[in-house]
């Protein structure tokens, strides 16, 4: 993956600005709890309602900041994720042009089409996602226990145990997913394959139809070149002809 690194070159600006974003986004979620736990003790203790309304319109703006937050994130993100994969495919391209018959024959066309479209298009989903979760989500969780642990010892085993567990369920499933990823591949493979074959059995039949209509309008012509006219057409042509 580091090797990709480079296509990122033109983008350092997106990469930087989409996930500063993201973690601006977790700060304000993060200020959210805090913010409830006023409106708790303080607010609906002692029923103050102009303090309930003051805290609520701060959960109003910290929820439209965020919002904004993370569409300035997603925007920056994929700019910087197209433009990746955008530099990677015409790299690719260019490497594929410099292959030889033999190699081309022995990684097969199906095969380096997916590489073109399918395998780049999942990188570039890829680049994306990292770019927004890559300081959001260790922030989120880091950030998560920390508080938990500010506002009870007992509630901060409890998130940690859980966030553990979801961690080994996810690197189960993740681990499970990459051979049938692989099959999947395979697959998409054949079933390119199959459809350019079909494509190229499609111009050979259209060819040979275009061909044998072409043949029968040139005999068309010829017999019709060919044929003797009538003798009262030879008379008649005869008569209008200017005396000597």
């Amino acid at each position: 993956m580091l090797k990709l690194v480079k296509y990122l070159k033109g983008y350092i600006k997106e990469s930087i600005i989409g996930p500063l974003f993201k973690l601006l986004e977790a700060i304000f979620e993060l200020i959210v709890p805090l913010v409830m736990a006023k409106i708790i003790d303080v607010g609906i203790k002692n029923s103050d309602k102009a303090y309930i309304l003051k805290m609520c319109g701060i959960l109003v703006f910290l929820g439209v900041l965020g919002f904004i937050c993370s569409i300035a994130a997603q925007y920056f993100a994929a700019k910087a994720a197209l433009g990746f994969s955008a530099a990677l495919r015409r790299d690719l391209y260019k490497h594929i042009n410099s292959f030889s018959y033999t190699e081309l024959d022995k990684i097969g066309t199906s095969s380096l089409v997916v590489r073109l479209t399918g395998d780049v298009n999942q990188v570039q989903n890829g680049v994306n996602l990292i770019l927004r979760l890559l300081l959001r989500s260790p922030f989120i969780v880091i950030g998560a226990v920390l508080m938990s642990f500010f506002i009870n010892f007992k509630l901060t085993l409890i998130f940690v145990a859980v966030t553990i567990l979801m961690s080994g369920i996810i690197y189960f499933i993740m681990s499970k997913s990459v051979p049938h990823y692989k099959r999947a591949q395979e697959k998409l493979d054949k079933i390119t394959q199959i459809t350019r074959d079909n494509l190229i059995g499609a111009r050979v039949i259209r060819a040979f139809y275009m061909e044998d209509d072409e043949i029968k309008n040139f005999e068309d012509m010829s017999g019709s070149l060919l044929k003797p006219k009538p003798m009262w057409e030879g008379f008649q042509a005869c008569l209008t002809l200017p005396p000597i």
